[in-house]
């Protein structure tokens, strides 16, 4: 992932309605190993993260910050100055949201396979302890990845193509609430074009009614499933779009239009390219469920082999008993 421009700057901010002061960087950064492993890092903290995705509101009066990207892109405003008058608009944002917090903001601008990319983020430190080269305990301060809240990606390629997706912008979905996450969504003037939870679940549908529609055998179902989720969740872990012609060709390489065919024709509304949502994946991958006390989960693929459902009795039978499990209840009987 070449790095093209980066820079970081700091905002200084208490939660507590107090004025928000901007220190900011007056250079680029060096491009050097150090920075090559936070960028890597940072994507790969981020790629784990729940997102939304979408595109840049056309209110550019209300989010100006697309139009600050622009002239930096049309090079009527180098990087450094860019990121100065992004960095500004964010911490006049802080200030009205009492619950924010200042930190690092980092901005990069990366290529990766043939697209560019600007990261924005919001970093954190986590305080430690290390070990000194004479030997000594001493506190140490690092960035802490884990604590990745607020951040954005964009597509800059996409965005500046021809036709633009709906989704050249993901976001994350902060934990912290929708009150905290608001202000930054705000600063990049970030429009939701697409629903990764639900068009992952409506391509997970119209992959079971494929699937059953074509009647496979139980072998061949599993590795078709198997497949559709290995692919899915390697898109999710590299942060890319799971994309319908891809995956027809990967479900069934004797037929490698038939499952995108099968998709066009039932009219899923689906788009062509789709942000993966692990979660939901995960859920597909196995069968879970809880109640009065009893939690039973297993990957959907046991089904019919190693675990049996009787409808009639609605009874669900396991013939291979985990031995860890098996060795719990005999102890209890003894």
């Amino acid at each position: 992932m070449p790095i093209l421009h980066s820079i970081v700057h700091l905002i200084d901010k208490q939660p507590d309605g107090q004025p928000a002061t901007l220190h900011g960087r007056d250079s680029e950064l060096a491009i050097t190993p150090a920075l090559e492993d936070l960028l890597e890092s940072l994507n790969d903290s981020y790629n784990g993260k729940p997102k939304s995705w979408g595109f840049f509101n056309a209110d550019s009066a209300t989010y100006p910050f697309s139009t600050w990207l622009a002239r930096y892109l049309d090079g009527e405003m180098d990087f450094v100055a860019f990121s100065h008058q992004a960095a500004e608009h964010l911490k006049t944002l802080m200030e009205g949201n009492n619950l924010s917090v200042g930190g690092h903001v980092l901005f990069v601008h990366y290529r990766h396979a043939e697209s560019d990319y600007l990261a924005i983020a919001l970093l954190h430190h986590s305080e430690g302890v290390s070990v000194t080269e004479s030997l000594d305990v001493a506190p140490a301060r690092q960035l802490d990845m884990g604590q990745l809240h607020l951040a954005a990606r964009i597509d800059l390629s996409d965005w500046q193509g021809d036709e633009p997706s709906r989704q050249y912008i993901s976001f994350i979905k902060g934990k912290g609430g929708k009150r905290i996450a608001d202000y930054f969504r705000d600063f990049i003037g970030h429009e939701e074009g697409i629903d990764a939870s639900g068009e992952t679940r409506t391509l997970l549908k119209a992959f079971s009614d494929y699937v059953e529609s074509e009647d496979f055998a139980e072998e061949q179902a599993r590795e078709k499933t198997e497949t559709l989720i290995d692919y899915a969740s390697n898109q999710a872990r590299s942060g890319q779009p799971i994309t319908l012609d891809e995956l027809s060709e990967l479900v069934d390489e004797s037929q490698p239009k038939a499952f995108h065919d099968y998709i066009r024709n039932k009219d899923y509304g689906l788009s062509p390219e789709i942000p993966p949502d692990k979660r939901t994946l995960h859920q597909f991958r196995r069968f879970a469920g809880r109640a009065g006390g009893l939690s039973v989960s297993f990957d959907t693929h046991l089904l019919g082999s190693q675990v049996e459902y009787d409808e009639a009795s609605d009874k669900l039978i396991i013939h291979t008993v985990p031995a860890s499990l098996r060795d719990q209840i005999k102890r209890r009987r003894e």
